[in-house]
């Protein structure tokens, strides 16, 4: 470690013109360093994450958790920092070449969590309609390694896993060969993304930091600004909340929250976005999905090549957060002619 800083010192001293030998220079320079090295949170920044280039993996394919007559569904594994993620992998059963929908699931408790919880239902339409999709479990959950200890950090650890997922689609294909014997295959040119709830605003997060211009549908995004996104959800927790309050607390001391704030980056997104709310929906309100349309409209870069589409925007009444009772059968379809229009062309 002392090495280390030493070695920092030297460079920080280079960025002032020389060698610092005053007693009060070098004691900045220290304060300097510390600052540096007590904030391991700052790589998760979203300017930081977007200069941050994420290493492909390999994508295996594992064991088989169900097979249908139209589709078969089988564990996905990757790895990311030499940590091991696993997901929910659904495939076409009639041979062929595929679009790819990665789906992301909102919050459910890891001690009733199973891979494909949140996303199973919808992929399993998915895959009958000729997509072939991938949800990943994260960290800390189905076969995954365990995530960071640091709370803060566990949650962003979940863009850090979707963002290398992006990296690797190119090496899908080897994973389906070792399966299928390349009856199946991917068109890893054309991919989408689909996320409800939490899984909605890692999708947004994932799409401004990428850049990528994957056609995205939103299930009930949480779409309000970092911290409220979560402290908003205090009154559920057994001691009401108290326990995060500290925690998001002591890092608004060292850190800008406003740099890890999704909302804060909307215009980054070039992507064709749908987004699917029930009316009666509690968990996230009506009123933050139509705040959201708002600002990505108003966020969307100028006319030309490079401009991301308008927002569709669907309603449902007598609908609650999961789109039931009444519109999840109607969501669904047009969440599946969406990735038609878009992933067929």
């Amino acid at each position: 470690m002392k090495i280390i800083a030493a070695i920092v010192l030297l460079s920080i001293a280079a960025l002032y013109g020389g060698f610092l030998i005053a007693g009060r220079d070098v004691k900045q320079l220290e304060e300097k360093i510390a600052n540096i090295i007590e904030k391991p949170l700052e790589k998760y920044t979203f300017e930081n994450l977007r200069k941050t280039k994420f290493p492909e993996s390999l994508i295996t394919v594992g064991r088989l958790i169900e097979e249908k007559d139209e589709y078969v569904s089988q564990m996905f594994y990757f790895n990311i920092n030499n940590k091991k993620v696993s997901g929910l992998l659904n495939t076409p059963k009639e041979e062929g070449i595929y679009p790819v929908v990665i789906m992301l699931r909102g919050y459910v408790p890891k001690e009733i969590y199973e891979t494909g919880m949140g996303t199973k239902r919808a992929g399993e339409v998915f895959a009958k309609n000729g997509f072939i999709t991938l949800a990943p479990d994260f960290l800390g959950y189905g076969e995954s390694d365990n995530p960071s200890e640091i709370v803060m950090e566990e949650r962003f650890q979940t863009y850090t896993t979707l963002l290398p997922l992006f990296s690797s689609l190119g090496n899908l294909n080897e994973g389906l060969t070792a399966s299928y014997s390349g009856t199946i295959k991917a068109d890893t040119e054309k991919v989408g993304l689909w996320g409800h709830s939490n899984g909605g605003q890692i999708a947004l997060s994932t799409l401004a930091i990428s850049g990528k211009k994957y056609p995205t549908v939103l299930w009930a995004p949480v779409s309000k600004p970092f911290p409220y996104s979560i402290l908003y959800y205090t009154d559920d927790i057994e001691d009401h909340g108290k326990g995060l309050r500290r925690v998001v607390a002591n890092f608004e001391k060292d850190y800008d929250a406003e740099l890890y704030s999704t909302s804060n980056f909307y215009s980054w997104i070039n992507a064709p976005i749908e987004i699917h709310q029930g009316i009666d929906d509690e968990a996230v309100p009506l009123k933050w999905s139509n705040q959201l349309v708002k600002d990505l409209e108003k966020s969307r870069r100028p006319s030309g090549p490079e401009a991301r589409r308008d927002v569709a925007y669907f309603t449902y009444p007598n609908s609650d957060h999961n789109l039931m009772p009444e519109g999840w059968d109607l969501a669904i379809t047009r969440s599946t002619s969406f990735f038609r229009e878009h992933l067929s062309e």
